[in-house]
């Protein structure tokens, strides 16, 4: 009797030590067919899922677009030696040449990888880093210097020798600055100031130009607080987002050519991508998420609610944006509640709904493979 209810309690012991693992474990490795099969010069799409600060649980999925699967959370089996995995926090994820490069922001690193197997080269130690750009040989990555709860600093661009992951200079620019376009031999850094938006210094409100010879500040051209998204389209402009001041100021859109700022529109933006003349946006929130389509020849809004979402799974949290460039397929990120499993939608051309699938928590940032 002595023995057999030892075996109970060692037996209990195990399923609650079994249910610790699960609670704690929100990720695994898994794959599930979407069912869309697409043949073009696109082998895949890959999907960098930030993960809650503080937790260390940024992942990369992968959807193989010629099968339909999509797997999720690949990057610990393609690299059962890296102890901590990706890291905390995952920025933005692109492709240049052969390498996959991932922005892994409050981790303090860009990890770099094989495009194709997702083996990891190495990293990049860069502090406080947020996105990438790239030109002739160097990774350029913008980066906040400072931390939330320190003195507010100038933040700084980052090259990077894309061929030894050797950082081989750095440039000031403005406050917190986020995203970042190569144009016509400029680089052109789109400043925040989030971290100032509460003090008296306010959000920074300019776009940092930097001549790619010299490697400095040559212009900054005034737009509007709290700058976030540049873009080019195909004519050669630059498409650059600002998220207002919370208060007064809203959300806009503003066209930039020649380093002038030339165009507006009143269009709230929490993310964009092109699509020929198109530029498809989203902005809101739940069942008042918004997604627009604007004719970027007449600067007109075409359409204000392009996506069909099915009722039975609607949006929660949109998150990213990326277009297929062949097929013109749309692939929605959505955040959900931010503290588990988020989600990625697939919508044809023409707005209508293909399918849907789970990824890892809070989805943001995607990049094509090519083949």
């Amino acid at each position: 009797m002595k023995h057999l209810k030892y075996i109970i309690y060692l037996l209990f012991v195990a399923f609650v030590a079994s249910s610790c693992r699960e609670n704690d474990i929100i990720i695994y490795p898994t794959e599930n067919n979407v069912g869309d099969k697409l043949v073009s010069n696109y082998l895949g799409l890959y999907v960098l899922n930030e993960g809650n600060m503080g937790s260390n649980k940024a992942t990369l999925d992968y959807l193989d677009l010629s099968t339909g699967v999509y797997s999720r959370n690949i990057y610990p089996s393609r690299n059962p030696n890296l102890i901590k995995e990706l890291g905390d926090v995952g920025n933005d994820v692109q492709i240049y040449g052969n390498s996959l490069w991932m922005v892994i922001n409050m981790s303090h690193k860009v990890e770099v990888a094989d495009a194709k197997t997702a083996v990891s080269r190495g990293h990049v130690d860069i502090p406080n880093c947020r996105y990438l750009a790239f030109d002739g040989g160097f990774a350029y990555v913008s980066t906040y210097v400072g931390l939330p709860n320190s003195e507010s600093v100038l933040g700084a661009v980052y090259k990077v020798d894309t061929a030894s992951l050797k950082v081989v200079d750095k440039c000031i620019v403005g406050y917190q600055p986020d995203e970042l376009v190569v144009n016509k031999g400029k680089l052109y850094v789109a400043n925040s100031g989030g971290y100032n938006g509460m003090k008296a210094i306010g959000y920074d409100n300019r776009v940092s130009v930097i001549d790619l010879k010299t490697f400095k500040v040559t212009n900054t051209i005034k737009v509007a607080p709290n700058l976030f998204r540049v873009r080019n389209d195909k004519y050669g402009r630059l498409w650059v987002s600002s998220r207002g001041d919370m208060k007064r100021i809203p959300s806009k859109l503003f066209i930039v050519e020649n380093d002038v700022v030339v165009d507006s529109l009143d269009s709230r933006t929490d993310g964009f991508d092109f699509r020929g003349d198109s530029l498809i946006s989203y902005s809101g929130r739940g069942a008042k998420t918004k997604f627009k389509v604007i004719d970027i020849r007449t600067m007109k809004m075409v359409n204000d609610d392009f996506l069909k979402f099915p009722t039975d799974v609607p949006i929660k949290t949109a998150y990213g944006i990326i277009i297929h460039p062949a097929t013109g397929d749309v692939y929605v990120m959505d955040a959900t509640n931010y503290v588990s499993s988020g989600k990625i939608y697939c919508f044809d051309k023409d707005g209508n709904y293909k399918w849907h699938t789970l990824t890892g928590d809070i989805p943001g940032h995607a990049c094509f493979l090519m083949k």
